[in-house]
């Protein structure tokens, strides 16, 4: 297994996963931005720049099944609570292979600095570019440990037609040719969980990102 987060993500993107162990691997974060837990099976990467006897002791300390610790409401909190950072939720992180050819829709870039989608996801990546389609947008930039990320946005009033496989699809046209594409959907949002599995993206594991304030 690798010693750094992008060394374990670049291998779970290959097939390769942690050692189902059941154990739990603390790893720096890789920048002041980036820190959070991953949950493969059975085995758990915290990346943060805490005391890592701290994250172990904590962990130890919970009253829950010993795989599930990482994930527990009381460990997350916490972290934040020690880190001082907050999170939105815990996401399912999937990701896909690059695709060669034609993009499967139309899209035109969004060059504007200033749009509020660009804006949003500058907060979280980096070399940010934003696409849209009639009816929906695809971001692209990168995220953790300078991983490529991408995110979708349907309008309400054409669901339920494809669009959002056919962003997340893309995504996968627009990223560069041989790297891989990671894409985090919240567990409960059903409808992007099935755009972006139907688009080619496995499950890989769950995140909890800690973003700072």
């Amino acid at each position: 297994m690798g010693q750094t987060l992008a060394e374990i993500l670049d291998a779970a993107a290959r097939g390769k996963f942690p050692p189902p162990d059941g154990t739990t691997t603390v790893v720096p974060q890789p920048s002041h931005r980036d820190a959070g837990v991953i949950a493969f099976t059975a085995h758990s990467v915290v990346f943060t720049d805490e005391d890592s006897l701290w994250v172990r002791e904590t962990l130890a300390s919970l009253d829950c099944d010993e795989l599930a610790g990482t994930m527990n409401p009381r460990f997350l909190a916490a972290l934040l609570g020690r880190t001082g950072r907050s999170t939105d939720t815990i996401d399912l992180l999937t990701v896909a292979a690059s695709l060669p050819g034609e993009l499967p829709l139309e899209l035109r870039e969004i060059a504007d600095p200033d749009h509020p989608r660009v804006l949003r996801a500058r907060k979280r990546r980096d070399d940010v570019r934003v696409w849209a389609a009639d009816g929906g947008v695809v971001i692209l930039g990168r995220g953790v440990a300078g991983r490529w990320e991408t995110a979708i946005e349907v309008d309400e009033e054409v669901r339920h037609r494809g669009l959002g496989r056919a962003l997340a699809t893309a995504a996968r046209h627009l990223v560069p040719a041989g790297e891989p594409v990671w894409s985090q959907q919240a567990a409960g949002n059903a409808r992007s969980v099935r755009a972006f599995q139907a688009a080619g993206f496995r499950p890989v594991g769950a995140e909890a990102l800690l973003i700072a304030s």
